[in-house]
């Protein structure tokens, strides 16, 4: 950028503003002021025709240069943009605060110590805790409970049995019946294993039963006909948490959702909220941004209402108790959203209407179905969970009913019973097991649940959707956190006051990742027998006085059928559940042939996949038990591909893992290779399966084939359409600003002050605070203000206001700000 170009602060910055004003009139206006040599300072007052403000010039003329921008179409309703308490221009992306308290309980997970509590509370040496706010009724006891006790019971007694029965076959198997320590461990790890393939066998099993004869007499979504009328005071906030999203894939899904509950009729019962945790300043600036666009397209103002947290704590779960405590009152009901979640109008009415007809119920979780993928193995995974998900959810709802799971989205939620028994502690102690808690769903659903309410999953209800992460890298950094999270909550399973199912939740949850260590310890100790056995002379008497030998004997034939059998309980459901879906009709599906085919396939790769899930979980509860902290990011959601140097860095070990164990078996006996060849094989292949399952053109020549197709994509739902349309639509309009181009460009710094939320009352102290931050941003350049200033500043309309200032200002003596603004565009010439 030439130096003549700004020999004159004022001229520069009007001939910038003149750029960015829409109508041509006063364009005129603008470049003749430019043309009269006025100070920087004056033409602030000249455009916004108010009395100067000395410590801060650029704030007179925040209203006019947005209106400027705007043309005749006003900015924002009178109601929304207007003035705070000191005049400055503001822009309300929020409703007045109703203030509720909120206090989470403190955690007792030693039985000792709360033995020791109880003790001292009776004898007066503890005062009990006393609540500020009075406790909502809890309802009575459900007609279900019985019925859903007999059920698991049921459950029970058939995992017990069965698995009971697999593992004196398994001692069958072995050469001395179990009668070594090697083979009594092995029998222990193959008997919790079994237990577990057995609890999804007979899950998957009556979810088959009742998606053929239709709906469970006690499901939840027949308590309502899904035409009755919603109360008017039944209002419902749809709450969004983001933390640094994909910002246009986030506003096209909460567009989609909003024009679709637009269509329902049923608007006026909803309100919408954005609730940001996002730390990257050019993130939050293209939020606001995206926000105003959203609210001005679909008339959303005083509707959607967007906030972002300076003080970030709790990650999600202090996000949604930050907008319980400042707005929950005003609201019934709470439904939560992911950043990629889209839903339907009419899911969200009948999630209402379920609400207002079950006063007990206090969590309702709608089956989000995934689509929308491009890559190969998301379109697996979405394959997988359409396909095979509706089986074990309608399962885990006839076992579980009104004492179930809760995802953490989609869901809708009683608000007062939450805001009271939901809001959560850190975990006592020190070390990555402690402290806030991460996966807070599932803790929430057992509080809800210890307080009387229901916690029910609407198994069967349509419009409710999600994405999947687009490769095994990014799904394995998700099921890191889970793993973290999961391994925490088992901390709360001897917590007073859980209902059993739920303390089986926290147990099914950390066996989740705990069955990785357990299979792969069963895998080394099953290499351990056979390198003792071929390696060591055979013991013919294993027990004391012992008069006749014990000769050790293999049963092939014997460890074939189990093997049969437990291959048997873990693909019979996907079979099942690809019977339901040619009985009721697989158009939808590619077809009878392509549906069979695609879960023959998807089957295969799942096989090659799982003992790299193995070593990979295995690694992660390791981590968590040696107190190694995970970072809680936001995943991936785009189609991104892995590339071989990211395979290569990730499977790497993997890989040299599978050819050392495989050598060293070969070398021990080369026909137990044939049994342990499907595991060390898929190490072996992991890099390549890694990334060729990451490719976005395999994905698509899938689909273009009908191959691992599903209802949401041959025939995609209006809301889908939309939310595609939308993206798709983003990425032909112009970036949203930067965060220096909001310092600087006269239109995005107007904006950026009217959106400023710190509007605080005099004070030496952050006077003080301000003209530092001010003047070290200006000398030291964007480069060197790190992002915690950054946001102070996004946040603060003064700050913002003054730096943008002196930006112009002082141009010749600091042009770094200006330079980056512009870097690709060069200055108008007007004059």
């Amino acid at each position: 950028m030439s130096d003549d170009a700004y020999s004159s602060p004022a001229r520069a910055y009007l001939e910038r503003l003149a750029l960015g004003t829409r109508e041509l009139g006063n364009r005129r206006e603008l470049l003749e002021l430019a043309s009269q040599d006025t100070p920087l300072f004056r033409v602030h007052d000249e455009i916004g025709k108010q009395s100067l403000l000395q410590d801060d010039p650029s704030s007179a003329s925040v209203l006019r240069r947005l209106e400027l921008a705007y043309g005749t179409a006003p900015l924002a309703p009178p109601e929304v943009l207007g003035a705070d308490k000191v005049g400055r221009v503001c822009l309300k992306t929020m409703p007045p605060i109703e203030r509720t308290s909120i206090a989470p309980h403190p955690w007792t997970t030693s039985p000792i110590k709360r033995l020791r509590k109880g003790y001292h509370l009776r004898r007066g040496n503890l005062k009990p805790r006393v609540r500020k706010t009075q406790a909502p009724e809890a309802p009575t006891a459900p007609r279900w409970k019985m019925v859903g006790t007999m059920r698991r019971w049921t459950l029970l007694l058939l995992v017990m049995v069965q698995s009971a029965v697999a593992v004196w076959y398994m001692s069958t198997v072995l050469p001395y019946q179990g009668a070594q320590l090697l083979e009594v461990l092995e029998l222990v790890l193959f008997a919790l294993l079994f237990c577990w393939v057995s609890a999804g066998f007979w899950t998957a099993l009556m979810g088959f039963f009742q998606l053929l004869k239709g709906r469970d007499k006690y499901s939840i979504s027949g308590t309502s006909t899904g035409d009755e009328p919603i109360d008017p005071s039944a209002r419902t906030a749809i709450v969004m948490p983001i933390c640094n999203e994909d910002v246009n894939r986030v506003f096209a899904g909460l567009k989609a959702t909003y024009e679709s509950v637009q269509r329902s009729g049923n608007i006026e019962h909803f309100d919408f909220y954005v609730l940001s945790d996002s730390y990257d300043p050019d993130t939050c600036v293209a939020e606001n941004h995206a926000w105003l666009r959203l609210c001005r397209e679909v008339g959303g103002f005083g509707r959607i209402y967007y906030r972002r947290r300076s003080r970030r704590v709790k990650k999600k779960s202090g996000n949604i108790d930050d907008f319980c405590r400042r707005f929950g009152a005003k609201y019934r009901y709470m439904l939560v959203m992911d950043a990629d979640s889209v839903m339907s109008g009419r899911c969200l009415t009948r999630l209402v209407q379920l609400m207002e007809a079950n006063p007990d119920a206090g969590i309702i979780q709608s089956a989000p179905l995934a689509a929308g993928s491009n890559n190969l193995y998301a379109r697996l995974q979405q394959f997988a969970t359409r396909v095979y998900g509706p089986l074990f959810t309608a399962g885990l709802h006839f076992w579980q009913l009104g004492e179930s799971h809760y995802w953490g989205h989609n869901a809708i939620i009683r608000v007062e019973p939450f805001m009271y028994y939901c809001s959560l502690a850190p975990l006592p102690g020190k070390g990555a097991l402690s402290g806030e808690i991460l996966s807070h769903d599932f803790v929430e659903a057992a509080l809800m649940r210890r307080a009387g309410w229901g916690v029910w999953i609407a198994y069967d209800m349509p419009g409710s959707y999600e994405e999947m992460p687009p490769n095994l890298i990014d799904e394995l950094q998700r099921d890191r956190r889970w793993c973290q999270g999961n391994i925490m909550n088992f901390r709360l399973f001897l917590v007073r006051g859980m209902h059993p199912v739920h303390r089986a939740v926290f147990l099914t949850g950390v066996m989740s990742y705990l069955s990785a260590p357990l299979w792969f310890l069963f895998l080394m100790l099953s290499t351990a027998l056979l390198a003792v056995h071929t390696l060591t002379t055979p013991e013919y008497f294993t027990e004391p006085m012992q008069l006749f030998p014990r000769w050790p004997e293999w049963h092939p034939g014997r460890a074939v059928a189990l093997f049969s059998t437990t291959l048997t309980l873990l693909f019979l459901p996907k079979i099942l559940s690809v019977i339901v879906i040619w009985a009721k009709g697989p158009r939808y599906y590619g077809g009878a042939v392509r549906l069979g085919l695609s879960m023959v396939i998807e089957s295969l790769i799942s096989m090659l996949l799982a003992p790299v899930r193995m070593l990979f979980h295995t690694r992660f509860v390791l981590a968590a038990l040696m107190g190694i902290e995970v970072k809680w990011k936001s995943p991936q959601r785009d189609f991104s591909e892995t590339t071989w140097k990211d395979a290569f860095m990730r499977h790497g070990g993997q890989t040299v893992f599978g050819i050392v164990w495989t050598l060293f078996v070969l070398w021990l006996d080369p026909l137990f290779l044939l049994w342990l060849w499907p595991i060390v094989g898929a190490l072996m292949l992991s890099i390549p399966v890694s990334v060729i399952t990451s490719r976005v053109d395999l994905g698509r020549a899938a689909f273009k084939g009908r191959m691992f197709l599903i209802p949401e994509e041959s025939n995609p739902p209006r809301e889908l359409r939309a939310t595609w349309r939308f993206v798709r639509n983003s990425r032909h309009q112009p970036p949203a600003p930067t965060f220096v181009q909001t310092v600087v460009d006269p239109i995005d710094n107007a904006l950026g002050c009217a959106m400023g939320v710190a509007r605080h009352n005099k004070s030496e102290a952050i006077e003080s605070q301000r003209q530092t931050m001010v003047r070290q941003a200006l000398v030291g350049g964007p480069d060197k203000m790190p992002n915690k200033e950054k946001l102070l500043v996004l946040d603060d309309p003064v700050m913002l206001s003054r730096l943008h200032y002196q930006v112009w200002d002082r141009s010749h003596q600091y042009p770094a700000w200006i330079d980056e603004a512009y870097a690709d565009d060069p200055p108008p010439r007007f004059i």
